[in-house]
């Protein structure tokens, strides 16, 4: 993170549920959400990111239950942004929502192939030392997204094989963490794709996680300077990541989680240093 004030974008579950099946997590869940508790989860996720960062709202919009989920209206370096464009049509009507909030903020929205299916910075993380982006690849961005992202940006992509349907974004099971630290989980990665991180990432700067705390989305965390904010961690991957001189700090999310997301999901970071 940036000497600058963080800026975070959300948007209210004001009509968050659980309507229809994209990824595992939502299977027997439709109808299943309870509304108040999801806004009382969010609100807490909400006061605590508002104590170390600002918070701008994108307003939710009816029909649309995930658009909650706001890592995935694009990516931002600088002032330019690429809109996601979703691969389940169940999402695609978010994408013009996102547009004309980055248009009326004054980003730079960059042009995209309509035909490959990108889904923001759920998929596409900037690493928080080496100036490079991480991205998903399996299950919903397309293998030509690396390619477009690299000429937009100038920044190396590093394509990340997903193979655990689970695990269906890059981060729900990798989260780079400041000063060179990556958690993730080992077991959501192809081999070659492991292999890559292990090369890239020094050893004793790898905070992998176990499947229970993985379950728990405890990949899916927001950083902000030390500060780790996620759904749910065991003890002992908080006192992993207090020995990496972070801390922990454990907002539930559990209803979220019924659709897929938790912490990192239902946020995007808008000050991303060029």
């Amino acid at each position: 993170m940036t000497s600058k004030r963080q800026t975070i974008l959300m948007c209210p579950p004001d009509h968050y549920g659980v309507d229809y099946v994209i990824n595992p997590w939502m299977a027997g869940q439709c109808g299943k959400t309870d509304a108040a508790l999801a806004m009382r989860q969010w609100e807490g996720l909400k006061d605590a990111l508002s104590a170390y960062a600002d918070i701008t709202l994108v307003p939710a919009q009816p029909k649309l239950p995930d658009m909650v989920f706001t890592a995935n209206a694009g990516i931002v370096l600088g002032n330019t942004v690429v809109v996601s464009r979703f691969r389940n049509v169940e999402r695609q009507g978010e994408e013009p929502h996102f547009k004309e909030w980055f248009d009326s903020y004054g980003f730079d929205c960059a042009d995209w192939a309509q035909e490959v299916p990108f889904e923001g910075a759920g998929d596409a993380l900037w690493d928080r030392a080496l100036p490079l982006l991480w991205i998903g690849s399996g299950f919903r961005s397309d293998q030509a997204a690396p390619a477009l992202l690299e000429k937009i940006y100038g920044r190396r992509v590093v394509p990340m094989k997903l193979v655990d349907p689970r695990f269906y974004h890059l981060d729900t099971c990798l989260c780079p963490l400041p000063r060179g630290y990556l958690m993730y989980y080992p077991a959501a990665f192809a081999a070659e794709s492991l292999a890559e991180l292990e090369s890239l990432v020094p050893a004793d700067k790898r905070i992998a996680v176990e499947a229970e705390d993985a379950a728990h989305f405890a990949c899916n965390a927001v950083d902000l300077d030390d500060r780790v904010f996620m759904n749910g961690a065991s003890e002992s991957l908080q006192n992993r990541l207090k020995s990496a001189g972070f801390n922990a700090i454990l907002t539930p999310l559990t209803e979220f989680l019924k659709a897929g997301g938790t912490a990192k999901c239902l946020t995007l970071k808008l000050v991303e240093k060029e």
